[in-house]
């Protein structure tokens, strides 16, 4: 379920999904503003075993999550209510959710918020409202980001265990400003541009990156959506899409 108006589920969700369940020795997983749960509940069938979890700061997209989950009748998905902007602590750290919320607790006690083996997101893409055409109010929440793009990937470097993994699509013309938010407590970055068509330039990037990470960066061929033919996607696409395919590192 999702909205008749405002924010649709769409293409970037999916390959974000496709791209964490690629990922091994992952347990735990947590997604940063999960809207209705289009990626969080594609990966959960991409990998059935993960315990996920879900922040979303709008209350009604943070219920219909909910409403997916129990039409899914899923086991080991929470939805947290919280807004990114105001740090790690905060949405994590209600007594209520100690022994919820499937994570590692720090050796400093259940009092500390957990952390997970995979945090991700598919953030909003603009940071000033000035810098487009203002969105349909209903779209707004996943268009801007209120506190930055900074604040996200400083939560995502909080919320993730030693050694874990963070994925982030974004627009392609941000890549300079992930790399260098991220690079306060990660690095192994792994990059892969994605492009509408061959011989046109990228929109999107995914970027994944580990905490404590020491490997050196890598960039990966681009994953091309269309080609020129009378298919809407590309074979690769196509099979990613339906579920037949993972979206390799």
């Amino acid at each position: 379920m999702q909205p008749k108006t405002g924010y649709r589920i769409g293409m970037d969700g999916a390959l974000l999904a496709a791209a964490c369940a690629s990922l091994p020795k992952v347990k735990t997983a947590l997604e940063l503003g999960c809207g209705v749960g289009g990626a969080l509940l594609s990966l959960k069938m991409r990998r059935p075993a993960l315990a996920l979890t879900g922040i979303e700061r709008e209350p009604d997209y943070a219920a219909l999550a909910r409403e997916n989950i129990r039409l899914n009748d899923l086991s080991d998905v929470t939805i947290i209510e919280g807004d990114i902007g105001l740090g790690y602590k905060a949405p994590l750290s209600s007594p209520a959710l100690v022994g919820e919320v499937a994570g590692e607790v720090p050796p400093e006690g259940a009092k500390h918020p957990p952390r997970f083996d995979l945090v991700f997101s598919n953030p909003p893409y603009f940071d000033d409202p000035e810098t487009l055409r203002a969105p349909h109010e209903a779209k707004r929440p996943a268009w801007i980001a209120d506190d930055g793009l900074p604040a996200w990937l400083d939560f995502a470097q909080s919320a993730v265990v030693d050694n874990g993994h963070i994925v982030f699509i974004h627009r392609a013309d941000r890549l300079a400003d992930i790399l260098s938010g991220l690079s306060k407590k990660c690095g192994s970055f792994v990059i892969r541009s994605i492009q509408p068509f061959a011989d046109k330039d990228a929109k999107r990037v995914l970027v994944r990156a580990q905490r404590l990470g020491k490997a050196p960066l890598r960039l990966l061929p681009p994953l091309v959506l269309h080609d020129n033919g009378a298919r809407k996607h590309t074979p690769e696409v196509e099979a990613i899409l339906r579920g037949e395919a993972e979206l390799g590192w």
